[in-house]
This record gives structure tokens, sequence and C-alpha cells, in this order.
């Protein structure tokens, strides 16, 4: 009798241990790649900053930069030199060295594999050099003020050398460098992340990560109210969080957000290489029905691509004018009688279940103008990925969350000939373009935010994007749940989370 209490005893504090050694998070997220040369959605990079390092990080809760794997660097005089002296105590879990020659091929491979987002290196960077083992140099093709900045993005980490392929992506888990490592994952199931043992920087408070995947909003409320999961983050339902506030069960951070949503054109394909059929339909837009009605209040209208609040912010887009719509659409021959036909496509689940209402509340605006009949379309993330990337197709929803913070992210990967192509627009403007590098190469913000200014004048003109609404991060944990950081980066540092009973 006393063995079986002792054994239950011993069973209940292992338990015990185990539940405060782990944290369970739920998200209806999706990881697509976490090769930093292919990745390029949200939580994919949000992995790669929880298991990798770069030259350069966010200080947690704020937006300085801080030295990461660099301890320091130099500029040149003229701006186009960055060297980068690297710490001698970064390694990649198998034990190989974090140094100027991962670097130089992580960069290298970048460039030369043309991956999603590529262009945020291949545009600037015009040659590297390893100067020896822990000195990093590189050369840019004219210079870039916030560069620096774009080296925090997942795009700049590197990978190791000796096993990861020069010619081609990768598609299983990276070797982790930084506070956590993939312990276990099942695709759309489970991603177990564990503490890193090599890892030179800040210890995580909590050993293990668990993060589990949801079909969509309800079912990770569900998880949520079951106890299944002790973090819900990306994405409940709105309507759901106004409920959750009230509960004393729960906690719930709200942050504000430099994530931006819009309605994105591929110009090249008919009916939207014609100007006046999207400035059509960006008149036709109502975005107070989508703040209110579709998100409750818990997202602002935006009518420019650099979010509220961020310097350079300026609204060129227009308010919602119906008649105007009208009168662009019968210029181009279209009627009550002779409709024109679209297709407006949207992802269901990564965007959260909002989505199918966002682009319901679309149509009904769209098709208010009596001229126009859209047709709704939706396909999975990655095969939306790939549809859009790949010009199949026309008029879509899309999100941006910022790789660096800085004006020239909202502007340089929407409008740049590279950018653009990235984003299925796949429009070019060589003037825009010009200015965009004249701002990039200039230090005074005054200055700069003339120049951007000027740039997003041209969104109204040219209509490639109909920039739609600003979000907000919410995130949702039970009481004994601490360390939760909702940062201007967007980054999300499983490494600070920890459990207090």
């Amino acid at each position: 009798m006393k063995k079986a209490l002792f054994l239950v005893l011993i069973l209940t504090l292992a338990l015990f241990v185990f539940a405060n050694g782990h944290i369970t998070i739920g998200t209806t997220d999706k990881i697509r790649i976490l090769d930093p040369a292919d990745c390029y959605d949200y939580f994919s990079s949000n992995i790669l900053q929880n298991t990798m390092v770069g030259l350069v990080d966010y200080e947690v809760g704020g937006t300085e930069i801080i030295p990461w794997l660099a301890e320091s660097w130099d500029i040149s005089e003229d701006g186009l030199v960055y060297t980068f002296h690297l710490r001698k105590d970064a390694k990649f879990m198998n034990g190989h060295p974090v140094d100027a020659n991962a670097m130089k091929f992580s960069f290298d491979r970048v460039i030369a594999l043309n991956g999603d987002p590529a262009f945020l290196l291949s545009d600037i960077v015009a040659e590297t050099k390893v100067v020896d083992d822990y000195t990093f140099e590189v050369t840019l093709k004219y210079p870039f003020s916030a560069f620096i900045a774009v080296l925090g993005y997942t795009v700049a980490y590197p990978v190791d050398p000796a096993v990861s392929p020069a010619d081609d992506f990768f598609y299983d888990a990276p070797v982790a460098s930084g506070p956590y490592y993939i312990a276990d994952w099942e695709r759309d199931v489970q991603l177990i992340l564990k503490a890193n043992p090599d890892y030179f920087g800040l210890k995580p408070k909590t050993d293990t990560i668990v993060i589990r995947f949801y079909q969509n909003a309800s079912t990770l409320r569900l998880a949520l109210e079951s106890g299944e999961i002790d973090v819900a983050y990306r994405t409940l339902d709105p309507r759901d969080l106004l409920i959750i506030k009230s509960d004393p069960r729960y906690v719930v951070y709200e942050g504000q957000s430099p994530a931006i949503r819009e309605l994105v054109f591929n110009v090249q394909m008919p009916p939207y290489n014609n100007v006046n059929i999207r400035k059509a339909i960006a008149y036709a837009v109502d975005r107070s029905y989508i703040v209110d009605d579709v998100f409750a209040g818990t997202v602002e209208p935006l009518y420019t691509l650099v979010p509220i609040g961020m310097w350079s912010h300026l609204d060129v887009m227009p308010e919602r004018d119906l008649e105007k719509a009208k009168e662009l659409l019968r210029k181009e021959g279209y009627s009550e009688d002779n409709p024109l036909e679209i297709e407006l496509w949207y992802t269901p689940s990564h965007y959260g279940s909002t989505e199918a209402d966002v682009v319901q509340v679309l149509k009904e605006a769209i098709e208010e103008t009596g001229m126009v009949k859209v047709d709704i379309k939706y396909a999975e993330w990655a095969t939306y990925i790939d549809y859009f990337i790949n010009g199949y197709m026309g008029a879509f929803l899309l999100g941006w969350y910022p790789d660096y913070l800085d004006p020239d992210d909202y502007l340089w990967p929407f409008l740049s000939k590279s950018g653009a192509a990235s984003m299925g627009a796949f429009y070019e403007n060589s003037l825009i373009e010009t200015m965009m590098i004249q701002s990039r190469a200039e230090s005074d913000v005054d200055i700069r935010t003339e120049i951007n200014e000027d740039v997003q004048k041209v969104l109204a003109i040219d209509v490639p994007y109909v920039p739609l609404w600003q979000g907000k991060q919410y995130c949702v944990t039970y009481p004994y749940v601490k360390g939760v950081v909702l940062e201007p980066s967007q980054i999300f540092r499983y490494y600070l989370l920890y459990t207090e009973e």
C-alpha cells in the first residue's frame, strides 16, 4: 500500500514538473518553409526568430537595433562597405561555428536561389567577403540608410554551409543556432521546440514550447476553453475576443501593430492592366464596413501603405465614392447590362476565420456599383502563395508584417519591380524606383519623408494595391502564463514565456 502511494506521489510530482516545464501555444497559422532563403510569411519567420540568429536584433519590446551575432560593425565613409565583427562563441547545434564563412555562404545562397524574400538582399548587396574567420564584409550597390535594419530579418540569418544545399531550398527543420531547436515537427499538426543548450544568448525561461495548429478560430477557442492550450496567438475571432476580454479566466494582451492588409492587383493581367478598372474598384471598397462589421472596431481603416503612426505616413487613397466608381466603369464600356466580371481570391485560414467575411463584404461593396459581378475564389496558404507568385490570380487579399521597422519596408517591397513581383502585383515604375533609391540613400529623415510622401501619392495614381486596414496584436493566455511581450517588430519571443503557479 505504501509502495502504491509512493508511486502515485512520484507520478504526481513528475506531472507537476512537466507542466511547469512546457507551455502549449495554439494558432490557426501555418508554417510554409523554414529555409531563410525562401521564408517570407509571418509565422514561419517567427519560428526562425526563435530558433536561429542574425547579425542584429531588436531590443525586447522596442524599436532599437542591437548587436546579436555581430558584436559591432563599421561603415565606410561612402556608406557602401559594412564590416561586421562576429562573436566567437556562436555555433550551430551540430557544433559547427556560426562564422564569417557561414555568413558569406548564406548571403550568396539567398541571392543565387532568388527565393521569395531574396530581393531584400539582392537589390542592394553588390559583394560579400570573408575578411577572416570572424570578420564579414558586405559591399552595397548604393548607400542604404536602413540596411542594418534589414539584417534583423530572417532572410539574413545564416544557415550551416556543411548541411545546407547551395543550389536548392531545404524543406525540413534548419540546424538551430538560437534559443530553441525544433525537436519534432508534424506539419500543420504540432511543432515542439526545446531549449538549445549551446545558445550563447539569454536562456529560455521555459524548456519546451509546444505549438499546435488549428483549422480555424472556433477550434482555437475551444482548445483554449478546454485547457488544451495555455496561449492562443493568431488568430481568434474579433467578436470572441470581445467576450474573452470580460472573462476572468483569461488575460488578453493587446498591442499596436504595423501589420497591414491590402487588396493586390496583378497589373499585367486583364482587366487589371487597365488603371481605370483598378481605380473603380478602389472607389467602391467600403473600409468602414470591414472595420465595424467584420472586426467590431478592433482594426483601423488604412488609406496608404505606410502604417498609421510611422513617419512618412500620408493618407493618399480616396474615400468610398460609388458615383466615381460607376463613372470609371462606364468609361471602359461597362454597364448594368454589360457588367465587368472578375474573380476575387482569398485564403481561408492563414489570416483567421474573418477572411471569408472580409471577401464577402468586398464583393458586396464592389457589386453595389451595379456594373461588376464578383466570383469569390479561395486556396489554402501554400497553394495561394504559388498562385500569386506565378501570376495566376488577378485580384487577391494579402497581408504585410514588417521585415524591418522603416517606411522603406512598406514601399520598396510593394513598388520596386522585384518586390512587386514577389507580391504578385508585377508592378513596374522606373521613376518611382529611382525616387525610392534616393530615399534609401538619404540619412536626413525630413528629406526621406518628403520623398516617401511623393512615392505614396503615386499609389493613388497607379493603384497597384488598395490598402484596407491596419490591425492590432492580440494574445490570450491563462493567468499563470507570464512573459508575453507584444512588440512593434511583431517578433513573438517564446523564450520569454514562463509559468507561475
